[in-house]
């Protein structure tokens, strides 16, 4: 949505040299980083050694030749960075600790993706690409970006990533729980991994009447909730591609009677007798729109269900709390963290249905936090306010 506010900033530029004159035109980047300071105009001369230098150097290549030659010049530099030699172990020559070891692992992803960030792609005002052998990709750009009737200036990488989620959406993904598809959009957390999703259709449901899914995503909790024969589900977010897409898959699969979608920051008014939420499983900071599906600072959102759950549920209820252990096996938040916000929240675990990861990351022994990966298990909470203790007479027990 176009802001015309008047306390709307204003979009970035990039600026650069070329045929003599200084040219400039908007500037998008999803994960907020700024316009590179040094442009060059680039085309199909350039090897791969040379962009790769001038990327590692800081130093943004704007694209004028085939199109196609750059989506190869692209992979030959990512290939490049995926050849230097990783940085060695911790100092004194043993494994590193998991909480060191994610964090290196999350520079070294930035950096790659700063790197090959610097390989740019102009677009006409329309979000056409003016350059041969060019897709037409104005679809698919304009599904993320707004249209502001200015020429625009992003990376190859960011391009390919919009096309790739275009494609996502068209087809969508395939959700067993469901019998349907499940159709997320560009900037949205894709229900790929199954498991979660799966908990949630094995669950022994408190009620049928009415359920709360806190932080909907793409709808696909909401929806399954519904598939099982939830009479209302009230389904909650505060982001505004998160909420457009959840409505257009309730809408897909025939539920919009039955399935509310509002904006929220967590709970709606009211209690309902169930309560989920599947919340970003790592405490970490997000660097772009679809990381805030995975990353959770300081365990905000975590937190925040957990002390409003006991207020929002119906007498009887029960929370369900979607939550891996990785960053338990990571060293970024204990088990005993987590019960003492449960406790502390007046809340008690009333049973806990595990699932292990099915996704191939899990088994691949090259990833660098392999070992955390592959013992990591996901698990539903099933939560209700604490019992009180029964009171005894004044005359004592018979």
């Amino acid at each position: 949505m176009n802001r015309t506010d008047d306390c709307a900033q204003p979009a970035p530029r990039l600026t650069w040299e070329e045929d003599g004159a200084t040219r400039s035109a908007r500037w998008r980047s999803e994960s907020g980083l700024p316009p590179p300071r040094r442009v060059v105009v680039a085309d199909d001369r350039l090897n791969a050694d040379a962009a790769y230098r001038l990327a590692c150097e800081g130093t943004a290549m704007l694209w004028r030749g085939d199109y196609h030659n750059a989506r190869q010049l692209l992979q030959a530099m990512a290939r490049r960075g995926a050849h230097r030699p990783r940085k060695p172990g911790s100092a004194d020559g043993g494994v590193r600790p998991p909480a060191e070891a994610f964090h290196l692992h999350r520079q070294a992803q930035a950096q790659r993706a700063r790197t090959l960030g610097m390989l740019l792609i102009p677009f006409d005002a329309d979000f056409g690409i003016p350059l041969r052998r060019a897709p037409d990709a104005r679809a698919a750009c304009a599904q993320a970006w707004d249209a502001d009737g200015e020429p625009s200036v992003a990376s190859l990488r960011e391009l390919l990533g919009l096309i790739g989620a275009s494609e996502w959406h068209r087809q969508g993904v395939e959700v067993p729980a469901l019998g349907a598809r499940i159709h997320p959009c560009y900037g949205v957390f894709s229900p790929v991994r199954g498991e979660y999703v799966d908990l949630v259709a094995a669950a022994p449901l408190p009620s049928q009447a009415l359920a709360f899914d806190i932080g909907t995503g793409s709808g696909v909790l909401a929806a399954v909730l519904a598939h099982r024969g939830v009479a209302h589900v009230v389904a909650t977010d505060q982001d505004g591609r998160a909420l457009a897409c959840a409505a257009d898959n309730v809408a897909r699969l025939g539920l919009a009677g039955r399935v509310d979608v509002v904006r929220a920051d967590l709970f709606p008014d009211g209690r309902a007798p169930l309560v989920v939420c599947n919340p970003p499983w790592l405490p970490a900071r997000p660097t772009s729109p679809l990381e805030h599906a995975v990353y959770d600072p300081d365990s905000r959102m975590l937190r925040g269900f957990l002390a409003g759950l006991a207020a929002h549920l119906a007498p009887a209820g029960e929370g369900w709390l979607i939550l891996s252990d990785l960053a338990e096996h990571l060293g970024l938040r204990s088990r005993g963290e987590l019960m003492d916000w449960i406790a502390a929240a007046g809340l008690e675990v009333a049973g806990r249905l595990d699932a292990h990861p099915r996704h191939p990351r899990a088994g691949d022994r090259s990833d660098p936090l392999h070992a955390a990966r592959s013992a990591e298990i996901t698990s539903l909470w099933r939560l209700a306010p604490t019992k009180a203790p029964a009171c005894r007479s004044a005359a004592g027990p018979a």
